[in-house]
């Protein structure tokens, strides 16, 4: 199965709730994603195909604050749909880098950030117990949804840090996150996939204590 072609024919291309700024391919009731689960045994949580609340909040973040990122490079950890990454180029960072693990991942970033008509480089790996990145600023939407995922993710942003890279993390205060060993930059409300249909809940960005 060609994954490109899967995604273009079956989800559809749309603006983005909170962030019309930002087009992308989103699944829906119609979108099929169950074939490429039967196709490819190794296929995971296909978080790719929709926006999450970090990623939203964080987004929204920097298209409304470009200073955050305007001439410098950018890398957007654990980028799923690429929804940060393609933020963070259209508000004029030098360059702009998205890592992801999944495959699903990198198929989808690349797919829509070519839709926005913006140039992101994207790598496939798990970068969490690696040597901080050599660039200006991370950006981490979604990342802390469980304890272990959480606990390697800090250990990496707080690495980061002592290497001189900012951090800005994007979160909808699910439990994992350590709020302790935060500080909130901004907030916004946002429609996290899983509520109910208009629903909003409260989201916010941080940056390490």
């Amino acid at each position: 199965m060609d994954l490109d072609v899967f995604i273009r024919e079956h989800l559809p291309l749309e603006p983005t709730p909170g962030v019309p700024e930002v087009r992308l391919h989103r699944a829906g009731p119609r979108s099929g994603l169950s074939r490429l689960a039967k196709a490819d045994a190794d296929f995971g949580s296909p978080y790719w195909a929709r926006p999450w609340g970090g990623g939203l909040v964080l987004a929204r973040h920097v298209l409304d604050r470009p200073e955050t990122v305007a001439g410098r490079t950018v890398l957007d950890l654990g980028a799923g749909s690429g929804l940060v990454a393609i933020a963070a180029a259209l508000a004029g960072a030098a360059e702009v880098t998205a890592i992801d693990v999944d495959p699903y991942a990198v198929a989808a970033t690349r797919l829509n950030a070519a839709a926005n008509g913006v140039a992101v480089r994207i790598i496939r790996a798990d970068p969490l117990d690696g040597e901080p990145p050599e660039v200006d600023l991370v950006l981490v939407g979604d990342l802390f949804y469980a304890p272990d995922l959480a606990a390697r993710t800090e250990a990496l942003l707080r690495r980061c840090r002592t290497a001189g890279v900012a951090v800005l993390i994007g979160d909808p205060w699910r439990a994992p996150l350590p709020v302790d060993r935060l500080s909130v930059v901004a907030r916004h409300p946002v429609a996290d996939y899983g509520d109910v249909e208009g629903a909003v809940r409260d989201a916010a960005v941080f940056t390490l204590i």
